[in-house]
């Protein structure tokens, strides 16, 4: 079976666009997850992979309001359009010439991610949300968030072994910075697991004091902090890439927005609207992280033969079975 010749040239056009809606659309599906959530609409489809017994899509429920049911199948099938952004980019790195394995192997965990991510939401809803899957679906999602961000760099750099441009010791420091970022979105999930917004009104929460559980999101949050302040010291003694040093702030702000957010967050009582808006900020957090450790590595320019696709390219691409 041949592609198309028009849809291969568009396809390849618009990879970079592609992946830049892969990575909105991981981070946007955890926020309309918080939407899901808030709402106490968790099980407004109370079976899985069909909404209701007998029906993939919502219907009339003597005990599930409607407005319940259509935002956790609006959530349901934003997975379906996620999935199909993460199959187009899949596509292009398999019709690219030459085939770059590294941009292969990222746009193949996308597509498993997204299909991994089905699983546990249909676990979190046949499990009645115990606040652990919930937990691990948020997590998973912010994963994916990373990878996409890396998945897009990939398309505008080459294949070398990836090359520091900072010290080796700041590169450590930003593998540390990494795993605390992990700690504390694990953090704000057991903070959510054990406050107000449970996604059903039965659903069992975390036994925990919350107060206990914010201040350890909060250290985590100030070491977080600390650790980007040293960074940023490092960053201006060792290198005066514009590139880098724009990442920099741009992650120190979305980092200070976040923490601002998260105190009126628990001095106004948890409101529902500032949920989401944490967890927005939690997946630009993500990105803007990721961001700046592309921007601190390089694996050399894109290889020459790596070239936008002409006519003559793409017509040799739609006769090779696709």
């Amino acid at each position: 079976m041949s592609v198309p010749p028009w849809f291969t040239n568009r396809l390849l056009q618009f990879q970079r666009a592609i992946a830049v809606a892969l990575v909105i659309a991981q981070g946007g599906i955890a926020v309309t997850g918080s939407i899901v959530r808030v709402t106490g609409s968790g099980l407004g489809c109370p079976t899985w992979p069909q909404c209701v017994a007998g029906s993939l899509t919502p219907v009339a429920h003597p005990e599930i309001g409607p407005l319940h049911q259509w935002v956790e199948f609006g959530n349901r099938t934003l997975t379906g359009v996620v999935g199909i952004i993460a199959g187009l980019i899949v596509l292009a790195a398999w019709l690219g010439r030459p085939r770059r394995r590294r941009v292969l192997l990222l746009a193949l965990v996308q597509l498993g991610g997204v299909a991994l991510q089905a699983v546990i939401g249909g676990i979190t809803v046949l499990t009645g949300l115990l606040w652990w899957t919930v937990s691990v679906h948020f997590l998973v999602s912010m994963g994916l968030v990373w990878l996409a961000v890396l998945l897009h760099r990939s398309l505008a750099e080459g294949d070398e072994p990836a090359e520091p441009l900072l010290p080796k010791a700041l590169l450590h420091l930003q593998v540390v910075q990494a795993v605390v970022l992990g700690f504390l979105l694990l953090a704000g999930t057991f903070v959510t697991a054990a406050g107000p917004h449970a996604g059903d009104a039965d659903t069992p929460r975390l036994s925990l004091p919350v107060d206990a559980l914010a201040q350890v999101h909060a250290d985590l949050l100030f070491l977080f902090l600390g650790m980007l302040t040293a960074l940023g010291f490092a960053v201006r003694a060792f290198s005066t890439d514009t590139v880098l040093r724009r990442r920099f702030w741009i992650l120190v702000g979305v980092v200070l927005s976040q923490g601002a957010l998260g105190m009126v967050q628990y001095w106004t009582g948890v409101p529902e609207v500032l949920v989401s808006l944490h967890v927005l900020g939690a997946g630009a957090t993500v990105v803007a992280t990721a961001g700046l450790w592309v921007a601190s590595r390089s694996r050399g320019p894109v290889p020459p033969e790596v070239a936008p696709a002409t006519h003559d390219h793409v017509e040799a691409l739609a006769d090779q079975p696709a």
